[in-house]
């Protein structure tokens, strides 16, 4: 553990906490995890031959209270997981990310760096958050979700996809650059949504299309839900 850090939760052995890393109380924090680890820029500049050169050069990571983040996860400097967020397995977070109050990220995730998740959002397993994504409270992001932020690549101008709060974006949904999910909106599973999506709407399909309102939407889960 970094001299730098500090250390309120329980720390399995085998974790690694890097530089003025923060790991709030009651968070748990498994093997084979790391936390705060440097950005690429300093790993090319830097002579780095040991996990000592790793935590002088990294400027640590914040975790909040009440956190779980489970073996395998990797977590980079200058991110920010506030209180009650829960990490699945082998989860990557990159430089700049902030994740919100009682969010989950599922096993294999990948949420790149300048990403900001707002509270109570789940990101099922191995969905893909690039670089200036910007998500909502009490989204719903289903698995194998990729979003994306260059319209062509590879280009150098990245532009992010929006997600407004209580949006679900089904299963292998494709997310272009740019667009906007507008709040309550529902994609389905599969979709490949090319253009931006209206509050409350339902859209499906390649490319997506409105189909009908999440009211509708609502009263077809409640009828599978009681096996209606």
């Amino acid at each position: 553990m970094s001299s730098r850090s500090k250390i309120l939760g329980r720390i399995m052995e085998g974790a690694v906490i890097l530089g003025a890393s923060i790991v709030g109380e009651d968070t748990f924090i498994d093997d084979y995890v790391a936390i705060g680890y440097p950005s690429r820029d300093k790993l090319r500049e830097k002579a780095v031959t040991s996990y000592d050169d790793l935590d002088k050069i990294s400027e640590g990571a914040i975790i909040g209270r009440g956190c779980i983040i489970r073996r395998g996860s990797i977590i980079y400097e200058n991110s920010q997981l506030d209180d009650g967020v829960e990490l699945g397995h082998n989860v990557l977070v990159r430089s700049g990310c902030r994740i919100g109050r009682s969010s989950r990220v599922g096993s294999g995730a990948q949420i790149d760096g300048d990403v900001i998740i707002g509270e109570q959002v789940s990101v099922q397993s191995l969905a893909y958050i690039p670089a200036k994504s910007r998500i909502g409270n009490k989204v719903f992001i289903g698995p194998l979700v990729c979003v994306t932020n260059d319209l062509y690549p590879p280009s150098r101008r990245l532009v992010g996809v929006s997600i407004e709060d209580e949006a679900v974006i089904g299963a292998a949904s494709i997310l272009l650059p740019g667009i906007r999910i507008g709040k309550g909106a529902v994609v389905a599973a599969g979709s490949i949504v090319t253009e931006d999506v209206d509050e409350y709407s339902v859209v499906m399909g390649s490319p997506a299309k409105p189909q009908e309102t999440r009211a509708n939407y609502e009263t077809k889960k409640r009828v599978y839900e009681t096996g209606g």
